[in-house]
């Protein structure tokens, strides 16, 4: 995954690891469980918000949830933690299982009416991609794409890599066959002919915001799963076949 280097909070100053702040200042707080822990982290550090804190399955562990990213403390507040929780018994990465559930998104809520629409065979699974014109593993991405059957992909232009990227993105919306242009880029490095329209990529790029994606490609699926970065083609094609089953 290609990642927009500029992006930096407050957060990762003041707790001192690495974990952006996102859009953690902008929610509100959603529980008033652990007031003496709450209070206190926040006198500690002062730059961000608390969105959720809850217990863990481990004991004398809290979770504290900070926007879409979580860490770890004892209620008394002496001791932070960064990093998985792991049940050893169940084998399971409870801070990653935590992660995909707060980063799911409301597939029917997503600006499909502005994505560059392609649709190969019936078009039954649906995927999202978030992408930049100069993205190296959307290109790979690209060329998992080619030969698959039965998908409908949103392409999202998503121009925050490059100083470039949005001027390729723009004209890539802009072209005759917006489709033909950008597969013409990604996978044949035909550089589309310079135009401008009306387009949308200021609105996906406040909605890509919204959701907290950094990087690119960003994969949305139909059950509203997210995947951050490149996927060969073997597990897009499962992940695919898996979310668009009806529950």
């Amino acid at each position: 995954m290609q990642v927009k280097t500029t992006w930096s909070g407050r957060l990762v100053a003041a707790l001192a690891f690495s974990v952006g702040l996102g859009l953690a200042g902008t929610a509100q707080a959603q529980t008033t469980d652990y007031p003496d822990v709450r209070q206190k982290l926040e006198a500690t550090f002062t730059d961000i918000a608390i969105d959720e804190i809850r217990p863990t399955p481990f004991p004398g562990l809290l979770e504290v949830r900070i926007g879409n990213e979580l860490v770890y403390v004892n209620p008394e507040v002496d001791f932070l933690m960064q990093g998985s929780l792991v049940d050893i018994k169940e084998r399971i990465d409870l801070t990653s299982q935590r992660k995909e559930e707060l980063n799911k998104v409301d597939f029917s809520q997503l600006p499909l009416d502005k994505a560059i629409k392609t649709v190969k065979g019936d078009g039954s699974r649906q995927l999202v991609v978030f992408e930049d014109p100069n993205c190296i593993y959307c290109k790979k991405l690209h060329t998992e794409l080619k030969d698959m059957d039965n998908v409908t992909i949103y392409s999202m232009m998503y121009p925050i890599l490059s100083p470039d990227s949005a001027a390729k993105a723009e004209s890539i919306w802009c072209a005759e066959e917006p489709g033909k242009a950008l597969s013409d880029w990604m996978l044949n490095g035909t550089a589309p002919q310079a135009r401008s329209c009306e387009h949308p990529i200021k609105d996906i790029l406040t909605a890509g915001m919204s959701m907290d994606i950094r990087g690119t490609p960003a994969l949305i699926f139909e059950d509203g799963s997210r995947v951050s970065g490149f996927l060969p083609k073997d597990q897009l094609d499962a992940k695919l076949t898996q979310s668009s089953v009806k529950p």
